[in-house]
């Protein structure tokens, strides 16, 4: 099937059943999802990345660029590697603008704020716009899409504050 086609119709079934079940107990669920992939980017840990994603991931980058799961993780393999011998270290954090869900899948949107400090403690902050779907697989969340962008360097601090913490789960139970 075509990717965007896929994604289109992913897309139409997560809105279609919006209102069916959002739960707190949903967003829990999924914030132990976002609580591994924070913990592999503290730890410079690429496996903990593989546990979270489905093996069937689609990975788009803002700079149109599309990958899968093999490559996707690889990737971080070798970005995780890199860091650790160069003794960077990262802390990533998340900020939401929509979060959708049900019982089987779900659709959040938000911004990223990723801190990468350098051995002399010299920190950069780098900021982002992500969209991830989610599925169940075996009873498990896994990330199936994921796409980001710096929306050609438009997204900053204020963006990241401006959308809704990760514990904020009454802004998204309607």
């Amino acid at each position: 099937m075509n990717t965007r086609l896929f994604v289109f119709l992913f897309s139409v079934v997560i809105f279609s059943m919006q209102a069916q079940h959002q739960s707190e107990s949903n967003l829990k669920e999924l914030n132990l999802v976002w609580s591994k992939f924070y913990m592999a980017f503290d730890s410079l840990d690429y496996s903990k990345m593989a546990e979270i994603h489905s093996k069937k991931l689609i990975r788009i980058s803002g700079e149109q660029k599309i990958t899968d799961y093999e490559n996707y993780i690889s990737n971080y393999k070798k970005r995780f590697k890199k860091a650790r011998e160069e003794q960077v270290t990262n802390k990533i954090a998340l900020r939401f603008f929509e979060r959708i869900q049900n019982d089987s899948v779900a659709s959040e949107r938000g911004i990223y704020k990723l801190v990468r400090t350098d051995k002399n403690q010299n920190s950069k902050a780098y900021y982002g716009q992500f969209h991830v779907l989610f599925i169940k697989e075996h009873k498990e969340w896994k990330i199936l899409m994921d796409y980001d962008s710096n929306e050609k360097n438009t997204i900053g601090e204020a963006s990241f504050q401006n959308a809704k913490s990760i514990e904020d789960f009454k802004s998204f139970i309607k």
